[in-house]
């Protein structure tokens, strides 16, 4: 696998950026990058998703030109943004993470993807932690612990 560049995930700004080292960018031979590519940037909403106010279903634009039938990047974590934590958005947040890194399987990069969600929190502070575990074709497992991803309102 070609080295990608490295995308260094901020848990106290929620956000992940490129780094640099000696004026290059970092790179890194892993999953990592393709990881929070794949859940930390929106996907387009289907038409049956619920929207909010403004009706914007997201996405990037060039999904709209692939030659490839349904090769959409992203997650669609983004509409749970305001949701409350129930048992259903916890089913759909499972269901949101396997569709964005479903690829990886289907383009043979890794052999099987597995996600674990914790609710964590207190009433009314209520968290969304989540951790991938990526099988990897070799038999090695890579795992991408995420916390305090969605901070939900207790329903």
């Amino acid at each position: 696998m070609a080295e990608d560049i490295k995308i260094k995930w901020d848990a106290i700004y929620q956000e992940g950026d490129i780094e640099f080292k000696d004026g290059d960018l970092v790179r890194e031979p892993g999953l990592e990058t393709s990881v929070m590519m794949s859940l930390f940037t929106d996907r387009r909403a289907r038409d049956d998703d619920p929207l909010d106010d403004k009706n914007d279903k997201r996405g990037w634009w060039g999904d709209q030109t692939s030659s490839y039938l349904n090769d959409e990047i992203g997650s669609r974590m983004w509409l749970l943004d305001r949701a409350k934590t129930t048992s259903e958005n916890f089913r759909l947040a499972r269901i949101y993470i396997e569709e964005a890194l479903q690829w990886l399987i289907n383009d043979g990069v890794v052999a099987k993807v597995e996600t674990e969600i914790e609710r964590a929190g207190v009433s009314g502070n209520d968290r969304l932690y989540f951790k991938v575990n990526i099988y990897k074709i070799d038999g090695n497992v890579e795992s991408y612990k995420f916390e305090d991803c969605w901070i939900g309102q207790y329903g």
